[in-house]
């Protein structure tokens, strides 16, 4: 099951005076792909509408993963098995046999859910717009999905979107 996180666990406080509201600078209009579909078809998608990632929704439109190119790229090519001794009968790895396990099926993987990330930090369209920045700085993400209190996708703030606020 995916781990959709609100940053402080809360269920979307209302933005504090004057502050704009995520509904104010979020896309409303949001490319998101299901975690069947083949990762050529994320390529053409992230191509077609010129984006650096998408959300992973279910059939009901709720936020399950987050893909990236990032996620397309292996950060470490090297796919050296770990190292391991032989020790009565039983194999002991030296190294994460749980991660070079995860590189290879991201390696190999054909479809969304291969590739996504399931760790999604989120706001709400009430929340402060601060909240969303705050985010893509503290957790080194470039998008911040926004979803309704059902965990549906109704939005995306992007850092260009952080930017525009500030009028920079």
């Amino acid at each position: 099951m995916p781990e959709i996180r609100h940053p402080d666990g809360q269920a979307g406080a209302a933005a504090a005076g004057d502050e704009p509201r995520i509904a104010d600078i979020m896309e409303r209009d949001v490319a998101s792909i299901g975690p069947g579909a083949t990762v050529h078809e994320l390529v053409e998608l992230l191509r077609a509408r010129d984006v650096g990632g998408v959300p992973v929704v279910d059939d009901d439109g709720r936020l399950v993963g987050i893909v990236t190119e990032g996620d397309l790229v292996i950060e470490d090519a090297d796919m050296r098995a770990p190292h391991y001794f032989q020790l009565f009968g039983n194999l002991v790895y030296l190294g994460s046999q749980k991660k070079f396990e995860e590189r290879l099926k991201k390696m190999v993987g054909t479809a969304v859910r291969d590739v996504m990330a399931t760790e999604v930090f989120t706001v709400t369209p009430d929340e402060g717009a601060s909240r969303a920045a705050n985010i893509m700085v503290d957790h080194r993400v470039n998008h911040v999905p926004v979803v309704d209190e059902e965990g549906k996708l109704v939005g995306i703030v992007a850092r260009h979107d952080i930017i525009a606020m500030l009028g920079l």
